[in-house]
């Protein structure tokens, strides 16, 4: 799954790429697990808008939304064949995803939470539609932003004043850091990967995190000390931002939003080294399983 640095590397290429643009028309597949708003709320919100910026918060990409002013109706949706259905399906499809609402609101957020293997990407419209794409944005420019996700975990929302819980780990003080794992009960790793703590954080940055700190990973939260966490506070800082500078960690099939892979997995010291030695000490790297979760450490150098 991606986590903050692929997440904030994809949406950074997005906004380079369809900041000021403007939707004209949308396409969603037939396939309900991808859509956590109603199909139709997605239309009526995102047609007739102009993409005002995108970011990252936490794990979601949000693309903040904005009346474009465009006097005219929108579009109606070209029907494409993605290679998987008949195209009288996916008109079917595009046509019950068209009911008109009355946009009250002149700004709004479209909401796109990634999942295992889901894509956000730019193409002109006569490129070849991906097996697996969800939905497609027909943008002013003549080019088309596309959802693709195999796997359908990820998921495609709209708001109006989108909010997320947990503190963003590279703005968050210190003093405000220590105070989401003191008293803890649950092992350093669990807190570190719970959203509504710290938001963005994923076993990859976890596991590499604690290493710098030289904390395992299996340690309860309560049982560290200040000093063990003013350690921890600057190695997860540290390992996010080195992480977004390389691109993000492609161990999977994770890919920017121009189609490339990030390089961070090549600075991995822990992450899926498991027998190898540290990269320190010599000493054979560990592999845990906590709360379902693999996590990687040094025996010797994390305490």
């Amino acid at each position: 799954m991606p986590e903050l640095p692929e997440v904030e590397t994809i949406a950074r290429g997005l906004a380079s790429r369809v900041t000021g643009d403007i939707i004209e028309s949308v396409w969603l597949g037939s396939k309900p697990e991808p859509l956590k708003s109603s199909a139709a709320e997605i239309v009526a919100t995102l047609e007739s808008r102009r993409i005002a910026r995108v970011r990252r918060v936490g794990k979601h990409i949000v693309f903040d939304l904005e009346a474009a002013g465009v006097g005219r109706a929108p579009s109606p949706a070209k029907q494409r064949n993605s290679g998987r259905g008949s195209q009288s399906r996916k008109k079917q499809a595009g046509k019950s995803a068209r009911p008109r609402q009355a946009k009250t609101q002149s700004t709004a957020q479209w909401i796109v939470h990634l999942g295992m293997t889901g894509r956000v990407v730019v193409c002109p419209p006569e490129s070849d539609v991906a097996r697996h794409t969800h939905l497609v944005a027909k943008l002013a420019s003549g080019r088309e932003l596309r959802f693709v996700d195999p796997r359908r975990f990820g998921r495609l929302s709209v708001a109006h004043g989108f909010e997320a819980g947990g503190a963003e780990p590279l703005e968050v003080r210190l003093d405000h850091f220590v105070s989401l794992f003191q008293g803890r009960k649950t092992p350093i790793k669990s807190a570190l990967l719970n959203q509504k703590l710290l938001r963005g954080v994923g076993n990859i940055y976890a596991d590499e995190s604690l290493f710098r700190a030289g904390v395992r990973p299996r340690r309860r939260a309560a049982s560290l000390t200040r000093e063990d966490l003013r350690r921890l506070y600057p190695a997860v800082q540290e390992v996010l931002r080195e992480a977004i500078a390389l691109g993000g960690s492609s161990v999977s099939d994770y890919v920017d939003a121009d189609g490339e892979e990030g390089f961070f997995q090549l600075q991995h010291r822990v992450y899926g080294r498991e027998g190898e030695p540290c990269l320190v000490c010599r000493t054979p790297i560990k592999r845990v399983v906590i709360a379902g979760r693999s996590s990687h450490y040094c025996p010797r150098c994390q305490k």
